[in-house]
């Protein structure tokens, strides 16, 4: 198809939901090592909530434009890429330049203070995209960069999830989801904690073993479920005072990846718990591009289907970001 001489997107003049505009702008040409992207969707987090709001404290060159997972076609290449060609379907990688295990301290973060992808084309470094699954269309691939890696990165990546162990998971959104479905897919047993009844149907037809509500007792629920020895990996992703409480339901040696925080920024937890419990509670920052590319390959082989809770034009940006704060059973997705 003929690309159009200009983009649309979605940008902030100043701080704040009120402020987000649609915008113009020429279309770049890709430079060395750059790929121009076609979008065809974007897939929001509640992290974009907080850039809106105020940028999470950063340094942004306004006007700025939010959004960071994006899944597209290549539509040029400037000289030197090799990675792809014109017609490759990709997805954005969250760190633009943490390749592997070895942190690359000149990392950008996409969406701000890195290129946002809330917009119809979208340039970026061609070592910042992977192959897009070829088992998912692009709004189902969308979800991978920041919510699918995360629970990847904490379970498989870092956590060497095996069969027959149990994971503890909180809440029902994209990490989460994303996290019951890989403990299943490696085996494991996954216990999820939610404050909805009304989603406890849908979780357990996903592959949950059991939910538990999380004004019950659930830690001491989990420890009668694993017989006494507590849960070998918690995705907490509330934080603030609920991670003594997971604390209390991992196992001796545990390991607990700090992920969310819906329950506050800053975490409290018991001396004992953490010490007697011998546990493991290790940060979540996303992951970096080659967990991604495993990623891609383990949902191809396995065909593992990513929960999509609704999906929006461009235009209803703003209705989609109002679903997002309201809490979803799965990602928010906006298609071009």
């Amino acid at each position: 198809m003929q690309e159009p001489q200009t983009l649309r997107r979605w940008q902030l003049p100043q701080f704040g939901r009120a402020h987000l505009e649609q915008a113009e702008a020429p279309l770049p040409v890709p430079g060395a090592g750059q790929i121009l992207v076609r979008v065809g969707a974007v897939s929001l987090n509640y992290r974009d909530l907080l850039m809106i709001r105020d940028g999470m404290g950063m340094k942004l060159d306004l006007p700025f434009t939010p959004g960071s997972d994006m899944a597209g076609t290549v539509v040029a290449a400037g000289p030197g890429v090799t990675r792809f060609a014109v017609g490759d379907r990709v997805v954005s990688t969250f760190w633009g330049g943490w390749i592997d295990s070895h942190w690359h301290s000149d990392a950008v973060l996409a969406g701000g203070p890195g290129p946002g992808m809330l917009a119809s084309h979208v340039l970026i470094d061609a070592a910042w995209a992977v192959a897009a699954p070829a088992t998912l269309n692009l709004a189902e691939s969308s979800t991978l960069p920041c919510a699918g890696l995360t629970a990847w990165f904490a379970l498989a990546e870092t956590g060497a999830l095996r069969a027959g162990e149990t994971v503890l998971i909180h809440g029902t959104g994209g990490v989460a989801l994303f996290g019951l479905q890989i403990a299943r897919l490696h085996g494991a047993r996954a216990i999820v904690v939610t404050g909805s009844e009304d989603k406890r149907e849908q979780t357990l037809a996903l592959g949950a073993s059991h939910v538990l509500m999380r004004d019950s007792d659930w830690p001491a629920e989990v420890r009668r479920l694993t017989n006494g020895r507590g849960a070998d990996h918690v995705l907490e992703l509330s934080s603030g005072p609920n991670l003594d409480r997971s604390l209390q339901a991992a196992k001796q040696g545990g390991r607990v990846s700090i992920i969310g925080m819906l329950g506050g920024e800053t975490l409290s937890a018991s001396f004992y718990a953490m010490v007697l419990g011998r546990a493991t509670v290790q940060g979540i920052g996303v992951g970096h591009r080659r967990a991604l590319e495993d990623l891609v390959r383990a949902i191809d082989i396995n065909a593992l289907k990513p929960v999509i809770a609704a999906q929006y034009e461009f235009d209803a940006l703003p209705s989609a970001l109002d679903r997002l704060e309201r809490g979803a059973f799965g990602k928010i997705v906006i298609t071009l």
